[in-house]
């Protein structure tokens, strides 16, 4: 993740200390804050841990990850199975648990393993569709102590709609949004970027100001699940959506939102949010730049910062790499899974710069970049190695040709 409003929009969020290995606590409620003793390097951070809680869901949208429908499926981790689960991360020190799906909201007994989890000590954040959470669901979610409720909304109206494949979604995500508020429930918006969806950005941003929504993570498309390379944004629009982030992140915080925003799941906007803030403010652009160098991009997510457990208890390196299985928390520990030295695939996502090829091999930005995002490369190239292709920098950006002569 990319913390937009920390770094280009110069404010301190809850986070802060997790991402980017300083902690200032100026402005920022101690309730929301992830963690107040940061890592000595960002190769050192625990693992933030997605638990698709289930394969179920109540809609069926274009992206999945997880490629989800409305139907029962077997083999999925009891609710004996997740406590032991939780029990092992509670132990092994994870920074926070994220309940995701599916939709995790049509788990039977997911109220008790968020209770558990914080009983246990475990930070707990939800990622969900929006559409179950009913006033009654939203106290609930509160009064179990939930972190933070991220709710997903990938357009305006009829456009969401669309992209859930159910009519009416989008008025029953706005009412899970202002049922979480009204209950006092820190709640976030999360949309993905695709053809389908791009023109919605100014009107999303709009909804986020109107709504006074706490959070904005906004994804680069993953190509994994329903999630379709030809829904993938040209570099010249992923550019343009991309300035309007930034542009509205900063304008928000100038007008004194506490808004966060967030990109995700492309490492390269490190390198672009650098290059703009270096044209208008030098000086800060360096200070930014060594923040983004501590945190490493790429290089310290997939298989050390962020890890996924499904619904079969099967350990992968992130929510997206579900093609490839670490493990099965039924057979071994999550905590013994993860840090097994004789892993190959963790083992070289872990010191992965060497291994890098393509552009990303000889890109100038690998020490903020780290390669972004390599299960795409794997997706797109068959090579968890290979360039990343959702890259939209040029080459004269990263150094791969000489910068183009000013116009006599």
């Amino acid at each position: 993740m990319i913390g937009i409003t920390r770094l280009y929009a110069g404010r301190n969020t809850p986070s802060d200390g997790l991402r980017y290995g300083r902690q200032r606590m100026q402005g920022v409620r101690a309730q929301d804050v992830i963690t107040t003793t940061p890592p000595k390097a960002a190769s050192e951070r625990k693992p933030v841990v997605v638990w698709n809680v289930g394969r179920r869901c109540n809609l069926h949208c274009v992206h999945c990850y997880s490629d989800s429908s409305n139907r029962a499926f077997e083999g999925e981790l009891t609710t004996a199975e997740g406590r032991a689960l939780i029990d092992d991360l509670a132990d092994f020190g994870i920074p926070s648990l994220l309940f995701s799906g599916g939709e995790p909201l049509m788990r039977e007994d997911i109220f008790e393993l968020i209770g558990y989890a914080r009983l246990k000590g475990v930070r707990t954040t939800l990622s969900t569709n929006g559409t179950l959470i009913t006033p009654e669901v939203a106290g609930l979610l509160r009064e179990l102590g939930m972190g933070y409720v991220g709710i997903s909304l990938d357009g305006i109206g009829l456009v969401n709609d669309m992209f859930r494949g159910h009519k009416g979604a989008f008025d029953k995500a706005v009412a899970g949004f202002r049922n979480c508020k009204a209950a006092g429930q820190r709640v976030g918006l999360r949309m993905t970027l695709t053809r389908r969806n791009c023109e919605n950005l100014e009107e999303i941003f709009d909804f986020i100001e109107a709504e006074a929504i706490e959070r904005a993570c906004f994804y680069h498309l993953v190509y994994s699940g329903r999630g379709n390379v030809k829904d993938e944004l040209t570099p010249e629009v992923t550019r343009q959506a991309m300035d309007t982030i930034l542009r509205r992140s900063r304008e928000m915080s100038e007008r004194g939102s506490t808004t966060e925003i967030y990109t995700v799941a492309n490492h390269a906007d490190n390198a672009y949010l650098y290059l703009k803030l270096r044209e208008e403010d030098p000086e800060r652009a360096e200070e930014v730049l060594a923040l983004m160098r501590w945190n490493g991009g790429g290089a310290y997510s997939s298989g050390v910062g962020i890890a996924d457990v499904d619904w079969f208890g099967n350990v992968h390196p992130d929510q997206f790499w579900m093609s490839h299985s670490l493990g099965n928390v039924k057979e071994r520990p999550f905590s013994e899974i993860w840090t097994d030295p004789d892993e190959p695939l963790l083992r070289g996502l872990r010191d992965r710069r060497p291994l890098l090829t393509g552009r990303c091999s000889e890109c100038r930005w690998q020490d903020v970049c780290g390669g972004a995002l390599r299960v795409r490369a794997l997706q797109v190239h068959g090579d968890p190695w290979a360039e990343d292709p959702g890259c939209y920098l040029t080459d004269e950006e990263i150094g791969l040709a000489p910068a183009a002569s000013p116009a006599a």
